[in-house]
């Protein structure tokens, strides 16, 4: 069984913001695949969806961001979830918009959502889609504008880095995450992990 969890705030204030990059991508899969996350389940809303006769739960889990990582671990302890399995996509302020990177394991850099993923499941390995919504404009704080919706003309760029995310994610359940890096991180700048 795999889970595919998106970070971002929960309710309608956050609804489209960048921060939400995560959620769009899990609700952006769930739509393509006729599945509906309205089911309440480990602290998030959640999905089952049946791939070829393999179980998949995608989850958005509904805590505030910094608090993600209970939902997480509560996927994985109650969910029947190898951490190998576990999928996680998230806003990256590094990566310019349009642009994603998959990795199999890493560190959480400055994200507050993923810091408290591995520090809630005392691992950092299991793989991660990280959607670009960079660069961050110069006299700008990176918590007033990841909290701030898209312009208008950002968001062509930004449902590309959307697609480019939910083909990278198909790779990786199809168990070829060397693939989807390879496809994948090769546009984007070199850049530490995290």
């Amino acid at each position: 069984m795999w889970a595919v969890v998106g970070l971002g705030n929960p309710g309608r204030t956050y609804l489209r913001t960048r921060h939400n990059a995560g959620f769009l991508l899990v609700k952006r899969a769930a739509k393509n695949w006729d599945a509906r996350l309205r089911k309440k389940a480990y602290s998030s809303k959640i999905a089952y969806v049946d791939r070829g006769g393999e179980k998949l739960l995608l989850a958005l889990p509904q805590t505030s961001m910094n608090l993600a990582g209970m939902a997480v671990k509560h996927i994985i302890d109650s969910g029947g979830v190898p951490l190998e399995n576990l999928v996680v996509a998230y806003d990256d302020l590094d990566i310019p918009l349009g642009e994603i990177r998959v990795r199999r394991e890493g560190s959480a850099g400055t994200h507050r959502g993923m810091m408290s993923i591995i520090q809630e499941l005392n691992d950092s390995k299991f793989p991660r889609i990280r959607i670009g919504i960079g660069p961050l404009p110069p006299d700008t704080e990176a918590t007033d504008y990841v909290l701030t919706p898209f312009g208008e003309e950002q968001l062509p760029l930004f449902e590309k880095g959307l697609a480019r995310a939910e083909e990278a994610l198909h790779c990786i359940l199809r168990g070829e995450i060397e693939t989807a890096m390879n496809l994948f991180n090769q546009r984007v700048r070199a850049q530490p992990d995290g």
